[in-house]
């Protein structure tokens, strides 16, 4: 079960198996001979001749005995009609011989028939599953290369020149000749044979076509018709559901390959959109393919499990009852079946041809990537960038201290000028230090954060990884700063020393576009493109780490806030007259800080409008309401920062009370999934991933107190403009702990959903759509 935790439950229970034979060892040890009372015999001595006795005995048992050992136990088969026509196969153990220990033997047989059963039908549903996968797959390929042999003949078609300027699908639909040449006319003859040709060899295969059955001709004697493929019921497998929904779930390429063309003719068959339909359906095979291995393994595994219960059975019992129950075992639906292994044969040949080029290596980098090999050369990075982060800070610390940043009044414009840039690099660097706790925690406690956020397993960032990213970065940003005060202690101009914040977030971001294969690139590039999906949200799916990533960048406001001073600052040139107040006295500046603090919790409401859109479910609008009462409460308070009255205050204490417990209910309710007053596990949830209970009660606590520390707004202790800017680097960093703290029981409650619907392959989209998608 650790191998495949979203299949937890349906593995044999061993440890319930292994306790109820504990239970038997302890019926077997035999009582006090006190209890027993002595029984006198007359004849009790014992004879000379006893031990001749004794050989002769042994020796006629082994002449004279039966070379067939009696049946100790009787696995019995019957039929159960399942849900629909389905026949489910029930095992049931009767005891032919009597055991001294009987009840409790029978128990521990009724058990592992039930498990049995369990491991059985699950196997069943799972392969049924499959195979459906598999025969929509096929289907999806056959479609694919009859598109492809379409484009083909087009191309061909246009560079004979017959046809140059028109498109294949606009000249089936618009041709307006009533009459043309001989050649004209036989062109068009034999264009319209080939198209038919096409779409009876698509119909035959099941592929039925709109309006297909009254076809019409245009003038100019070619086809009329729809192109949008409908997949027939019978290849969606049959369960009619999980198979069936993987062509339903969603309109990938909506009318791409097909329907409606574009006005005025042109391709609309076109060579990306048919390299688009084949990425998804290699991508399709790659998740089949991972999902039949972990079938396979999940029947070794279990098979492995009743060999060794069965065999502790036999050594405590003092009986052979192995032989007989493993021989109806194996004779079980979850090991006799081949289907599973014939489609993985079957999947590795389709994909080795269709997209390898026959190259069996290559097929095999796709459908069973290497996993990445930790390496000590990362440990030991981390381990030297850590120690000279510490030393580094230490030095910083007492530099400022004998140059009097943190005191004198004097150097108020050090805190205006350098300290916002280097907040910001404090803060990603403590963000992605959580992330690697995150990460670290996940990997403890087996949770697929790989699977629930959809990485790659070969570049999907591990928690050495990103503590080597934190941990390197935060010793970049002191040294900076240690170089800051050494240089400007030395007397250079400030002109010249205020430079260095802007250089190193330049470099920075040069990191981060590098286009080389270096300083982690798919890692790199897929935040990139996460947060191009956050920012243009309506026009994306929201997958999760889409939405998971907004809700960081929710705590990062202040980050954001400090990325906007230092753009000033840079742009603005203040960093040459050193004019701090140039940019904070700006109009356009003090309007940007509402825009700055809307965008996060603007992106995740338009999120769960998305959401809301694509699956229907009230309760993304309902979400959406707490990031608007979040985004109420964000704009008050720096109203009330800026124009301190009892009316604002009293707005302030409104709005922020109730976004406060909107975010509460949603955090401990939705996102964590506790607070279930009927669960076995008080005010918890049934299921839980860390053993002791204290640390969810805890965790309640400590992010109720992180939620309310907006009170530091209204209450305002701050002595001086230095410590001012301290303490709110201080709640910042607060905030963001409080959300990777958050984080692990996000991805947790998620884990365990998947783990609640079994979900351990990814559904994955595919291009040509069932007709009931249209409805």
């Amino acid at each position: 079960a650790q191998l495949i935790p979203e299949w937890k439950e349906a593995f044999v229970s061993y440890c319930l198996l292994k306790k109820q034979i504990k239970k038997i060892k302890i019926s077997r040890k035999p009582k006090p001979a006190s209890l027993y009372p002595i029984a006198h015999h007359p004849h009790c001595g014992l004879s000379l001749f006893q031990p001749v006795r004794n050989l002769a005995r042994t020796f006629s048992d082994k002449l004279f005995s039966s070379s067939e050992t009696p049946e100790i136990l009787e696995v019995r088969k019957r039929n159960s009609s399942g849900n629909g026509d389905d026949v489910e196969e029930i095992y049931q153990t009767e005891l032919v011989q009597l055991f001294s220990e009987e009840d409790e033997v029978k128990v521990f047989f009724a058990r592992l028939d039930e498990e049995l059963n369990k491991v059985n039908q699950f196997h069943k549903s799972k392969e049924t599953e499959f195979v459906g996968r598999g025969e929509i797959l096929k289907k999806q390929l056959d479609i694919l290369a009859e598109l492809k042999q379409i484009l083909s003949d087009r191309k061909k078609r246009n560079l004979s020149g017959s046809n140059s300027h028109r498109s294949f699908i606009s000249s089936a639909r618009n041709s307006d000749f009533s009459a043309g040449s001989p050649g004209e006319l036989s062109e068009t003859q034999s264009e319209t044979s080939r198209t038919d040709e096409i779409i009876d060899a698509l119909e035959r295969n099941g592929v039925n076509f709109i309006n297909s059955a009254t076809r019409t001709k245009t003038k100019g004697g070619k086809p009329k018709m729809s192109l949008r493929v409908d997949i027939p019921d019978a290849v969606a497998g049959a369960d009619g559901g999980g198979a069936r929904s993987i062509v339903t779930a969603i309109s990938v390429l909506w009318e791409e390959l097909v329907n409606n063309p574009r006005s005025g003719g042109g391709d609309f068959i076109t060579r990306k959109k048919i390299q688009c339909a084949e990425k998804m359906i290699r991508k399709a095979f790659v998740e089949l393919y991972r999902g039949l291995g972990l079938l396979k393994t999940y029947s070794s595994l279990n098979m492995i499990a009743f060999t060794k219960i069965l065999k502790k059975f036999d050594k405590v019992s003092g009986q052979q009852a192995s032989s007989s129950y493993l021989k109806v075992v194996k004779r079980s639906q979850f090991t006799s079946s081949d289907k599973v292994v014939r489609l993985m044969d079957e999947v590795e040949s389709v994909f080795t041809k269709q997209f390898a080029n026959n190259d069996r290596k290559k097929a095999m980098k796709f459908l069973r990537p290497h996993q990445q090999k930790d390496s000590h050369m990362v440990t030991f990075f981390v381990g030297l960038f850590t120690g000279c982060f510490v030393s580094l800070f230490s030095i910083y610390i007492i530099l400022a201290h004998l140059s009097g940043i943190f005191t004198s009044g004097a150097q108020v414009s050090y805190m205006e000028t350098v300290y916002p840039v280097f907040s910001v690099f404090a803060l990603l660097s403590l963000h992605m230090f959580m992330y690697g706790c995150n990460l670290f925690m996940w990997k403890s406690t087996r949770i697929n954060y790989t699977f629930i956020f959809e990485f790659s397993p070969t570049t999907a960032l591990r928690y050495r990884d990103a503590f080597l990213m934190g941990t390197t970065f935060m010793t970049a940003v002191v040294g900076a700063m240690v170089i800051h005060l050494i240089l400007r202690a030395a007397g250079f101009s400030a002109n010249q020393v205020d430079t260095i914040p802007g250089v190193l977030l330049l470099i920075f971001i040069c990191v981060l576009i590098c286009p080389f294969d270096a300083f982690y690139r798919p890692t790199r590039f897929c935040f990139i493109r996460i947060l191009r999906n956050i920012v243009c949200s309506p026009f994306y799916k929201v997958l999760m780490v889409d939405f998971f990533m907004a809700d960081q960048l929710t705590s990062q406001i202040p980050l954001l806030r400090h990325l906007e001073s230092t753009a000033c600052y840079f742009m603005a040139q203040s960093f040459r007259t050193h004019e701090y107040n140039t940019c904070k006295n700006g109009r356009i500046y003090r309007e940007l800080a509402y825009l700055i603090s809307f965008s996060p919790y603007f992106w995740r409401a338009m999120q769960c409008i998305r959401r809301w859109w694509d699956e229907s479910n009230t309760d993304h609008l309902v979400n959406m309401g707490k990031y608007v009462s979040a985004m109420v409460a964000a704009g008050v308070r720096i109203t009330y920062a800026r124009e301190s009255s009892n009316l604002w205050l009293t707005a302030v204490l409104v709005s922020s009370v109730v976004a406060t417990l909107y975010q509460l209910y949603w955090d401990f309710v939705k996102d964590w999934g506790l607070l279930n007053p009927k669960s076995k596990n008080p005010w918890l949830r049934d299921d839980l991933v860390l053993k002791n209970k204290n640390i969810y009660y805890l965790s309640i606590g400590l992010n109720l107190v992180l939620r309310v520390a907006w009170i530091e707004t209204i209450v305002r202790f701050r002595v001086n403009h230095v410590q001012s800017h301290l303490l709110d680097f201080l709640l910042a960093s607060l905030e963001v702990i409080r959300r990777g703290h958050w984080n692990f029981y996000r991805v947790e409650n998620e884990h365990l959903n998947n783990v609640g619907h079994f979900r351990a392959v990814k559904t994955v989209p595919l291009p040509f759509r069932d007709m009931d998608s249209d409805d």
